[in-house]
């Protein structure tokens, strides 16, 4: 034996050193922002409290589908770049399959998995007749041309469209996509399918099938549970300064129906950073500067703020509207606001939460919180199946209606249960998801 290949100890395969793991805190800093962790300990933690038999709980953690696939791509420069795509069906119990498609370059299976789980809780709390669904690529599509991004989009669809169908699974806009990648979408599908199929997306524009309502009902559904709460904790919401976390499409919307409502809104943000005046901001201003730019953090008639601060400024209400793990158990106790209304999924870890829970911070979880836009989803396939269409008035009055009662319903079952917001919202959830799964039982 050479010299180079003497050993002169060689370790056993089975016991060899692995890779060094993380030491304790780390280890549950990373399940802490772990969606799909979150989201099973907030199912186990309503289980428990309902006293849950373990059949549903056991159906629950599991999702029924997870598809994933590979997506090339053609980029404009010749080469061919190969994506990573997802479509999750967590649970049918309760109808078809309903769930936005995010592209960004964070997707991860865990985190699909969490947000269609979630969107299976957020259909029953407000009483939709849905399961839920997600579906995402990791990719940047700022990085990417307008070509390339129907060329991903469409042969995405063509991947999942084993999937995806009126009746079947029915996709939205999420995280940077829109009503252009979900014509591109509706009309892969269409092409696939050999006719016109406009139900199989929503979120699409208004010409191929889509709603009036429905690019600002996210952002509007906040403002309604918002008000809501300002009637059930018995607080003035137009003496209540709201900050804003994020200004795409909720957070944008958000902003500018609360200013419409005569709310102060004394900070937003984007991605660049936050703005903030005490005295409030013009959000109609802001909305024409960013259209100019691109991003509001250039904007010079307000006070600059770094993002990762932004959750910490002085205001009542705080609307998380980007992404998950923005509210951590690091930051939590810097929060000045009294009440925390999720606009984002998953933006306030669970550690988080018993921390804002014992300083005494209402939050209105994202399940109630963020429906609007789901809802005006299901408007919209309703009125795709009937093919009759309803006024914006009509809509944002049904709407209200819908967010309304089920605000009042986890209200309700908060105040009797002595529970926060969160947990009564699963309780709600939870048991419309368990008269379904009983009723319909195991198969075969």
């Amino acid at each position: 034996m050479s010299a180079e290949t003497k050993s002169p100890l060689r370790i056993p395969p089975m016991i060899q050193k692995t890779e060094k793991q993380p030491a304790s805190a780390e280890r549950r800093e990373v399940l802490e922002t772990n969606p799909w962790h979150m989201a099973m300990q907030q199912l186990d933690r309503a289980g428990t409290k309902m006293n849950m038999e373990p059949l549903v709980l056991e159906r629950l953690r599991h999702c029924k589908r997870i598809l994933t696939v590979s997506v090339p791509v053609r980029m404009d420069d010749g080469t061919l770049r190969v994506f990573e795509g997802y479509r999750i069906q967590h649970n049918l119990d309760r109808g078809p399959a309903k769930g936005g498609i995010r592209f960004h370059p964070q997707v991860s299976l865990d985190e699909v998995k969490a947000l269609a789980f979630w969107m299976t809780m957020k259909c029953s709390v407000v009483n939709l007749p849905y399961g839920g669904a997600k579906g995402g690529i990791i990719c940047d599509p700022k990085k990417m041309s307008i070509g390339e991004l129907e060329r991903m989009t469409r042969r995405y669809t063509s991947e999942i469209s084993i999937l995806i169908g009126p009746d079947k699974d029915i996709p939205a806009p999420d995280v940077n996509t829109n009503e252009q990648i979900m014509g591109w979408i509706m009309d892969t599908y269409s092409m696939t399918i050999g006719y016109s199929c406009p139900g199989v997306v929503t979120g699409k524009p208004i010409d191929v099938g889509g709603s009036l309502g429905r690019r600002e009902a996210t952002g509007r559904g906040v403002f309604y549970v918002t008000r809501e709460l300002a009637c059930a904790r018995g607080f003035d919401l137009r003496k209540a300064p709201v900050a804003i976390q994020g200004f795409g499409n909720v957070g944008s919307n958000a902003a500018k129906v609360f200013a419409e409502h005569g709310c102060k809104v004394v900070g937003i943000s984007d991605v660049g950073g936050g703005l903030y005046d005490p005295k409030g901001l013009d959000i109609d201003e802001i909305m024409l500067y960013r259209a100019k730019n691109d991003t509001i953090a250039d904007y010079p008639k307000a006070e600059h703020v770094a993002a990762d601060k932004f959750v910490e400024l002085p205001c009542e209400i705080l609307v998380p509207a980007a992404m998950e793990n923005t509210i951590t158990a690091e930051n939590a106790p810097r929060v000045k606001a009294k009440y925390i209304v999720e606009g984002a999924n998953g933006p306030t870890t669970n550690e988080a939460d018993r921390v804002l829970n014992q300083r005494g911070v209402v939050v209105v979880p994202d399940i109630l919180a963020n429906a609007g836009g789901v809802t005006v989803s299901y408007f919209e396939w309703v009125q795709d199946i009937q093919s009759f269409f309803w006024s914006e008035k009509e809509i944002n009055a049904r709407l209200q209606d819908i967010i309304v009662k089920a605000f009042r319903e986890v209200e309700e079952v908060a105040q009797r249960e002595k529970v926060d917001l969160r947990l009564a919202a699963f309780m709600v959830g939870l048991t419309r998801l368990a008269k379904a799964v009983r009723i319909r039982g195991t198969f075969p």
